[in-house]
């Protein structure tokens, strides 16, 4: 690998992929552009995912919006109620809330190539409407946070909340 030649400038090439998945329904290569030069507002990340895949399940933004532009291969988008086909030069915009609940599913029979960018806010909540899960992360700030530095990090099922003063010392 060669030298950087700036820290606010990488070649896909130059970053180290990760491979994320579970079972045969998830699973995608990912590279972050944004982390690898330092972003701290806006992230950027390149991901490939296989035929017949999809990177994440259905879910939507509390806090950070999304957006995707494809770069190569096709797929499907859910998107609210919506089944939209998705090929090369599409850019798709993803406001945070229920309405904009999202999936891509590559649907074609090459690699789907794709930059995913979002606002990078220090906590999200995220909520997966096919599971009935709610995550929520927070930390000093979201580069932090990717590297594993939280201050909290919960999953749990929709309406398996407590009453708020559950636990405390209430006299």
């Amino acid at each position: 690998m060669s030298e950087r030649r700036h820290p606010c400038v990488v070649n896909l090439s130059e970053i180290d992929p990760q491979t994320t998945g579970k079972g045969t329904r998830f699973g995608a290569t990912r590279r972050g552009l944004g982390q690898a030069t330092g972003a701290m507002r806006i992230g950027c990340t390149h991901y490939e995912v296989p035929p017949g895949k999809t990177a994440f399940p259905h879910h939507f933004h509390c806090v950070n919006d999304e957006a995707l532009y494809v770069l190569e291969g096709e797929g499907t988008l859910r998107i609210g109620d919506a089944k939209v086909p998705v090929r090369p030069g599409d850019w798709i915009n993803v406001p945070t809330g229920p309405a904009h609940a999202h999936q891509l599913i590559n649907t074609g029979t090459a690699p789907l190539k794709y930059l995913c960018m979002s606002t990078l806010s220090a906590a999200e909540i995220a909520v997966y409407p096919d599971s009935k899960k709610v995550a929520a992360m927070a930390g000093p700030s979201y580069p932090q946070a990717i590297k594993g530095e939280l201050w909290t990090r919960m999953m749990t099922r929709e309406g398996s909340g407590l009453d708020y003063y559950d636990g405390e010392d209430v006299g």
